[in-house]
C-alpha cells in the first residue's frame, strides 16, 4: 500500500512539474535582455515602443508595428548588424549569436 502511495505521489508531482514548465512564458535569456537595455532600450524603451525622448526624435517607432511583424528574422538581424536609418550599426560589437537572441527578445517585446 505505502509503494502504491509513493508511485501516485511522484506521479503528482511529475505532473505538476510538467504543467509548471508548460505555463512558463518563452523568454529571451538574460544576456539578450541585458544587451537590450544596454544598445537598445534608450531609443526603443524597455517596453519596445520607441517611446523614449530619444526614441521619438529619432523615430525609433514601436517593435509591435505590423511592418516590424513582418520583417524577416534575417531583416531585423541586418538592421541590427548594419544599422538602419538613423540606428547605428552593431556588426562589430555584437557577435552574431547575441544579434540572433536580440531578435528573439525583441520579437518577445512585440507581442
Amino acid at each position: 500500500m505505502q509503494d502504491k502511495m509513493r508511485r501516485i505521489r511522484k506521479i503528482i508531482l511529475t505532473g505538476t512539474l510538467i504543467a509548471g514548465f508548460m505555463n512558463t512564458p518563452v523568454r529571451a535569456d538574460n544576456t539578450a535582455e541585458a544587451t537590450y537595455k544596454a544598445k537598445c532600450a534608450t531609443c526603443h524603451g524597455a517596453d519596445g515602443k520607441g517611446e523614449t525622448a530619444a526614441g521619438k526624435s529619432m523615430n525609433a517607432g514601436s517593435f509591435a508595428r505590423p511592418a516590424v511583424a513582418k520583417m524577416s528574422d534575417e531583416d531585423l538581424s541586418s538592421a541590427i548588424e548594419k544599422g538602419k536609418n538613423k540606428m547605428p550599426a552593431y556588426g562589430k560589437s555584437l557577435k552574431p549569436d547575441q544579434i540572433k537572441d536580440l531578435v528573439a527578445y525583441i520579437r518577445n517585446l512585440a507581442k
